[in-house]
C-alpha cells in the first residue's frame, strides 16, 4: 500500500501553525483538532518545521511557564522527515521506527499534501489483520 492509499482513506487535512504563533495557540490548536503534532508552515504549504506535544512538555520542564507566550519557532523541530504520496507504508514504518518520529507530513513536490501518524499507521495493520482473520474464518468454516 502506498501513502496515496492511505491518505484517500484518512483524509488528507493538515492543521498548520505559522512560526511566529505563540505556544498557548499551538496548545489550543493541538486540543481543538485532537492532533498530537502541527506543521509549522508560514504559507499552510510549505513546511518550516514540526512541532508536537512532546516538544512543549520538554522544554515546559525546562523553561517554565514563560514558554507559553514564545513563538512556535523557538520550540519547533526544523528538521523534518518527509515522504511522498508513492512511498509504500512499509518504508514509511521502518522510517518511522528507525527514526523515532510519530509524524510524517507528505510532500509532492514542495507543496504539503498530507500528514501521516503512527496512529495511522497502527490503524491500518489492525483493519489488515482483521480482515485477514475474517479471510481465515470464512474459509475454515465454509
Amino acid at each position: 500500500m502506498r501513502i496515496s492509499d492511505l491518505l484517500r482513506r484518512k483524509g488528507s487535512l493538515v492543521v498548520t501553525i505559522r512560526p511566529d504563533q505563540s505556544v498557548t495557540e499551538l496548545l489550543d490548536a493541538l486540543a481543538t483538532n485532537g492532533v498530537g503534532a502541527l506543521v509549522v508552515s508560514a504559507d499552510g504549504e510549505r513546511i518550516d518545521g514540526i512541532v508536537s506535544e512532546r516538544d512543549v512538555v520538554r522544554r515546559l520542564q525546562r523553561f517554565g511557564p514563560d514558554l507559553l507566550t514564545e513563538p512556535v519557532s523557538e520550540i519547533m523541530s526544523k528538521h523534518v522527515r518527509t515522504c511522498r504520496p508513492d512511498t509504500e507504508l512499509d518504508e514509511l514504518m521502518r522510517m518511522m521506527t528507525k527514526g523515532r518520529f510519530r509524524h510524517v507530513p507528505v510532500l509532492d513536490g514542495d507543496r504539503l499534501t498530507g500528514i501521516v501518524s503512527i496512529g495511522d499507521v497502527v490503524k491500518h495493520r489492525i483493519d489488515e489483520l482483521e480482515g485477514e482473520r475474517d479471510q481465515l474464518q470464512a474459509y475454515i468454516t465454509s
